[in-house]
């Protein structure tokens, strides 16, 4: 009876202990199962455990922490590296599920990377513009930053506000300048496979050219001097670029010396500094001036002569309001018509011809218009005997010294 008990007992142990490993077996399996084992080239979230100089270690809920060492961490910058906390939660993309140590390693920059190509296809579709600065440039255009990506910016998609600022014949003078500006881009066009992508600030930009001028003449202020450059020669003036809209600067106003095409010391592209003489709101004019931040040698050549002084003159040219005198080289003075003779003149030809020499009194200088009023009929008018006698006296003392 004992025996039968005995060998029951034993064979009610022998099943229980094959049920039991039966159980442990199914509980390692399900749990193998349950382990979210790494995949390469996957994302994931993960949170910082270490960081050393050689090694970030970094938490993934595999078996192992995941490691962060060599040429992916030296594919950090100082200031990522900096950025980095212990227990901050960062997304990893893994290199490689287990190398030869055991080791899943890590990197934060292919991380980077791999989402905001993942966003790109989105920005497209939603023609999101994005807010980045200018991180550098080369021949062709600039540089720009898409989260940890670097675009193109083709300098046929600058806008021509910024285009406008971009002067010289290298990309260094062109572009240089430009690297630390904010920029507004939209993605274009896209490449994966060669890492190319194409932004575009034009198409970011909202303003169409007239909104453009819109903006700038509200910003410019008249009387003050701006950096432009020249858009366009034409026979009655220089177009100059400020800021992204174009002024006139007439011939007239490009220079105190006599020019016949603006060619003659202008030529397109030209950086140049020009005032703002007016502003035409409701025609949306912009008119400059080159000459008027120069030195007028007229005024240099005017301090020789004052109101009430006698001057010798050549009639160079007789008009029906009267007759123009040369007083020295190209400076000439207008005789009006009733500073001819105390008596009635119809036309100027009954007293002067072209080619006399006659002594005239200057009654008139308007500095700004650049013109001189000369008078026949006053050279022996009473109103101006004592600058005279004074003149004379200084004519004479000057003879005396010499």
């Amino acid at each position: 009876m004992n025996n039968e008990n005995e060998t029951l007992s034993g064979q009610t142990n022998a099943q229980g202990d094959q049920a039991n490993n039966q159980s442990m077996e199914a509980l390692l399996a399900n749990e193998s199962l349950n382990i979210d084992l790494p995949q390469a080239g996957e994302i994931r979230k993960g949170t910082i455990a270490s960081i050393s100089p050689n090694q970030i270690l970094i938490s993934i809920g595999a078996k192992s922490e995941g490691v962060v060492a060599g040429r992916e961490l030296e594919q950090l910058t100082q200031e990522e590296r900096d950025a980095l906390q212990v227990g901050q939660e960062i997304d990893v993309f893994v290199v490689n599920p287990e190398d030869d140590n055991g080791n899943v390693v890590l990197s934060l920059k292919r991380a980077l990377e791999q989402m905001t190509w993942e966003n790109i296809d989105k920005m497209i579709a939603d023609e999101v513009v994005v807010d980045t600065k200018i991180i550098g440039f080369n021949k062709g255009g600039l540089i720009a930053a898409i989260g940890s990506l670097r675009g193109f910016i083709p300098s046929s998609q600058v806008s021509a506000a910024r285009r406008a600022q971009s002067t010289g014949d290298k990309p260094e003078q062109r572009w240089q300048k430009m690297v630390g500006q904010p920029i507004s881009v939209r993605i274009i066009e896209v490449d994966r496979e060669r890492h190319r992508l194409i932004l575009s600030e034009r198409a970011a930009s909202t303003e169409s050219r007239s909104s453009v001028r819109d903006r700038v003449m509200s910003e410019l202020e008249e009387g003050k001097a701006y950096t432009g450059r020249v858009t366009s020669l034409a026979d009655f003036g220089a177009f100059i670029n400020i800021n992204g809209a174009d002024g006139l600067v007439h011939l007239s106003e490009i220079s105190y010396d006599h020019i016949t095409h603006p060619k003659d010391v202008l030529e397109v592209g030209q950086e140049i500094q020009v005032k703002v003489i007016n502003i035409d709101h409701e025609k949306k004019r912009i008119g400059l001036s080159i000459r008027a931040l120069q030195d007028d040698p007229w005024k240099n050549r005017m301090e020789k002569f004052s109101v009430g002084q006698l001057v010798e003159g050549v009639i160079t040219r007789l008009t029906k309001f009267g007759a123009f005198a040369r007083l020295e080289g190209d400076l000439e003075g207008l005789i009006h018509i009733s500073e001819l003779s105390e008596n009635r003149v119809e036309h100027p030809k009954e007293v002067l011809k072209e080619g006399d020499v006659k002594t005239l009194r200057i009654i008139r200088i308007e500095p700004d218009q650049h013109r001189i009023g000369l008078s026949l009929r006053k050279v022996d008018s009473a109103a101006f005997a004592d600058k005279d006698f004074k003149l004379l006296t200084q004519e004479f003392n000057s003879q005396d010294e010499e």
